[in-house]
Formats: C-alpha cells, structure tokens, sequence
C-alpha cells in the first residue's frame, strides 16, 4: 500500500515522540508498503534553543530531516507551517502522492485539517495515544471537533479498555480498536552495561487537554517519598519541579536535555537499569488500559518495566520483566522483585516486547482492520 502517515515531530521535536512516528514509518516500510511523513497541525513549532513557540520553523524543518535522512526518508516528508507554507517536500509533490495513495494514518493530531488530498484517501485512520483525555474532549466538545473524528473511517487508540465495560470513559457512537505503539526491535538492543538507577522520562504537567482531565503530578505526589523507603537509587527525566523532587531523594535531570535526538533519548534507556514509571491521573482515575510508548523502548532494550496500572495489566503479562505497581508498598515490591534476580527479569522484558510490541505484529493487525 501507499501510505500517507502523520505526525508531530516538529510540533514536539523530542526524541520520545520522534521515535513515535518513526517506528510506524520504518515497520510500514519493512512490511513493503510505501511511506511518506506529513505534518500539518496549523500550529507553530516548539524551538528547544530558545525555549519557546517560533514562527519560524526552521527548528523543527531541520529536526524532521535529521531524524528521518539516517533511515533513507530524507526525501520523503512535508511539513506545512501555521502560514500554509511547506517545507521539504512541496504542496504540489503533497498532492500527487496522496492522488493515488491507499491509505492515511494520523497519529496523534499530526493534521487537523481535511485538505482535498487527504480527504480523498480511500481509507482513513486515527491512532489516540491519549486515552481517556480524547474521548473525554469529544464528549464535551464543540461540533467541529466531533466531525473531524468522524470523518475517519476506523479510530484507534493506546487504551486497552476504552469502550469496554472496564473504563467507564464515555466514548458515544464512536468505536476504539485497541492498538499498541509498534516498536522496530533493532533499534533498540545494546551492549552497554546498564547503569544502577530505575529511571524514567516524564512531564509533569502537559498544556493540553487542562479542562478534562489530571496530569501525573496528581499521581507522583502519592509516591514522592519512595527514595526515603528503599535503598534503590533513581533519576528522573522530568520537565518538572526539580528542587521539590531533589528534596525527597529523587536524583533528576532536565527532560529536554535527554530528549533533544533519537540518539540522546535511546542511550538514556539504555543506560537505564529500569524503568519507574508514573501514569497521568486521568489514565488510572478512568481505567484506561494505557500503556507507554516510553515503557516498550525500555523492554525493547532488555531493560525491566516497574510501571503504574492503568488497566494495562488485563491485557499484557506483568510479574517477570513488566511489573504492575498501584500503591508505593507495590512499587518498593517490584523493585525488590527485580533487583533480586536482573538478569530474568531484563531476558523476560525484551521477550515481551517481541511478543506484544514487535512492528511488524501490531502494523500487521492495524492494517486488517484497516481493510475492513
């Protein structure tokens, strides 16, 4: 097939959410379909350098292309500013690839237009990564944003129990397919030794979605004085109160610095003895079933998952490699539990990740339903 996919590189041009939309471009591609990047939010690009939101994409037209040219995708990508302006490839080029193009994949909000050419895809999908939050907007939401869901012909979303009986998130006449965030496996393997701190990389609070839901400083305050009760050491990727989390023993770094390329986010996993991750509120509140993207990379890299249950646990093994945590008694727990036998626990999490996350496993069951 000839698909067009989108994405927010530019908008948020970390090396987290980078890899997001690159593992759906490299595992399409290895399946045999053909690939293409398009980035049209109508909104201005996030500069890391100046620490602010520019009018100038130069940033992130400059990010995109770096991220994408060492996997052969230097051409194959469009970015079209707030002004209608495109950068990489132009419109024109835009326009005669989706003329016969198959499919369009829209991770995240990577457009919110309906431009003739998309319109005109005979199939259409959108891939939620933000669970609960999105079904909580659309229940609430202005007609325009009801109508741009339902211009798409399947919705896919991160949520294992969005629309089940499990999560009690109103979802309206709307039907969410359970999905996953597909993982390359090769990229992720290293020799390095890991380091000696349960890690993560997180945000405390996100600037969207502020009127339907929690964020993970609700969640975090719960385990903030984890360090004092375990000898564990950890560090915190965080854009975040660095002083406040200092002050209870949690060791921290700024999030940006190790998100700043593909590279920089994968070695700082990598260097990872595992992971201790924290959900948002509204994830666990609602019993989403979200699971990490951040969460799989760690798996795919052989490093163990300590990770709070949002639901996810009903749907993915938890106990050797991934564990589920939802009171600090259980995390202190977990963390006994893999630092008493690593080794099990690091082969088991890079078994889940092939078993649950491998490319080509979710990509090939989106596309069925996609065929439908």
């Amino acid at each position: 097939m000839k698909i067009l996919f989108a994405g927010i590189i530019a908008r948020y041009p970390f090396g987290g959410v980078t890899w997001c939309s690159l593992m759906y471009l490299l595992g399409l591609r290895a399946l045999g379909h053909e690939v293409f990047y398009i980035e049209d939010t109508g909104e201005v690009v996030y500069d890391p350098v100046l620490n602010t939101r520019s009018i100038d994409p130069s940033y992130g037209t400059r990010y995109i292309h770096e991220s994408l040219a060492p996997f052969g995708l230097e051409s194959r990508w469009s970015f079209v500013n707030y002004d209608g302006v495109y950068h990489g490839q132009a419109a024109d080029e835009v326009r005669r690839y989706c003329a016969d193009a198959d499919l369009f994949i829209n991770l995240s909000g990577g457009s919110w237009f309906w431009r003739d050419e998309y319109a005109r895809i005979p199939r259409k999908v959108f891939i939620d990564s933000d669970p609960a939050f999105t079904q909580l907007a659309i229940a609430k939401a202005e007609p325009w944003y009801v109508r741009f869901f339902e211009q798409f012909d399947h919705l896919f979303t991160f949520g294992a129990n969005i629309g089940t009986p499990a999560s009690a998130i109103p979802v309206g006449d709307f039907t969410w397919h359970k999905t996953w965030q597909p993982v390359t496996l090769d990229q992720w393997p290293t020799d390095r030794p890991h380091g000696d701190r349960f890690t993560t990389v997180m945000t405390w609070q996100i600037e969207s979605f502020t009127d339907v839901g929690g964020n993970k400083d609700q969640e975090f305050v719960k385990y903030i004085d984890l360090p004092s009760r375990t000898s564990q050491p950890f560090e915190l990727a965080i854009n975040g109160p660095q002083t406040l989390l200092r002050e209870h023993g949690w060791s921290t770094v700024a999030a940006m610095d190790v998100s700043r390329s593909l590279d920089d986010y994968r070695a700082f996993i990598q260097q990872s003895k595992a992971e201790f991750g924290v959900a948002k509120h509204t994830y666990v509140h609602h019993r989403s079933g979200w699971f990490s993207d951040r969460t799989e990379c760690y798996l795919a890299a052989g490093r163990p998952a300590l990770v709070q249950d949002t639901g996810w646990s009903s749907h993915l093994p938890s106990g050797e490699g991934l564990l589920a945590f939802s009171s600090p008694d259980e995390a202190l727990a977990g963390i006994d539990a893999i630092n008493s036998d690593y080794a099990r626990h690091a082969r088991r999490a890079r078994e889940i990740a092939a078993e649950h996350f491998d490319a080509a496993r979710v990509l090939t069951r989106l596309l069925e339903i996609c065929r439908r």
